[in-house]
């Protein structure tokens, strides 16, 4: 009976957290660059009451084990990377990725991060930026005079500046590949860091050994469905109060043999 208990305890932490997956989905629906999580599950080491084959008192071999399941526990949690919609804003800085790779930047500390988000800024002294400041990598600076400012597919940059003809090429975004992307450590900001699990980082041109291209004037939307993420809720919200049923029911079984004499 109490073994019903911790199974059903187990079950409820496991869809609780399941919940805090789906609102933290729902929460960034919005997000540049989002991509969506979800948690994966494991049933727990079973309790072995008796081996499969073991010979029994009143005589015979059961082909079959008799276990009995403790319950769940979440193995992992994974983040899809499948691409998101891409939608039109018309700023010729925003820049969306179609396909594989992230763009690097420099952190105040040194550390190099990794976005997909391509909603780029300029400073003060004219550097490529991101959202929060942190200078893209490698580093370009658009002169105060340039105007129509273009990025091709593979990432070439260039300008126009009084007195040119012809455009003026100031360098070229790059992208970064990972093994695998889905070992990236989330860090906020819409920013991510190596980690063992992700691989080491590999810079490569736009297009080039599996690499995505850019989109000029576009960005790339969060991965998240809302109407999958509500059907999600609804089946959690349910798992959790079948859960929570059989905590009630182990308690009422308990109840009564206490009041057995």
């Amino acid at each position: 009976m109490l073994r019903s208990l911790y199974t059903a305890s187990t079950g409820m932490e496991a869809q609780q957290l399941k919940m805090d997956v789906i609102a933290n989905n729902l929460a960034n629906a919005n997000t540049t660059g989002f991509k969506r999580v979800r948690p994966e599950f494991e049933d727990l080491l079973s309790e072995r009451i008796r081996a499969a084959g073991q010979a029994m008192a009143q005589g015979g071999t059961p082909p079959a084990p008799l276990e009995v399941g403790l319950g769940v526990r979440t193995a992992a949690t994974t983040r899809s990377m499948s691409q998101g919609d891409i939608i039109n804003t018309g700023n010729p800085l925003d820049v969306a990725i179609q396909g594989a790779g992230y763009l690097r930047v420099v952190r105040p500390t040194g550390e190099f991060a990794y976005t997909r988000a391509g909603n780029l800024r300029i400073d003060s002294m004219g550097r490529l930026c991101n959202q929060q400041g942190e200078l893209l990598d490698p580093g370009m600076t658009i002169p105060v005079e340039a105007t129509d400012v273009t990025v091709s597919s593979d990432g070439r940059l260039s300008v126009r500046v009084p007195g040119r003809d012809v455009p003026v090429e100031l360098g070229t975004l790059e992208l970064t590949l990972f093994t695998n992307p889905a070992g990236l450590e989330a860090m906020g900001n819409n920013l991510f860091r190596v980690t063992q699990a992700s691989g080491d980082p590999i810079q490569v041109r736009a297009a080039e050994q599996g690499a995505g291209s850019f989109q000029q004037g576009f960005l790339e939307t969060a991965n998240v469905r809302a109407v999958e993420e509500m059907i999600d809720m609804i089946t959690t919200q349910r798992s959790y109060e079948l859960n929570s049923k059989v905590i009630q029911t182990a308690d009422q079984m308990l109840q009564r043999l206490t009041q057995m004499r």
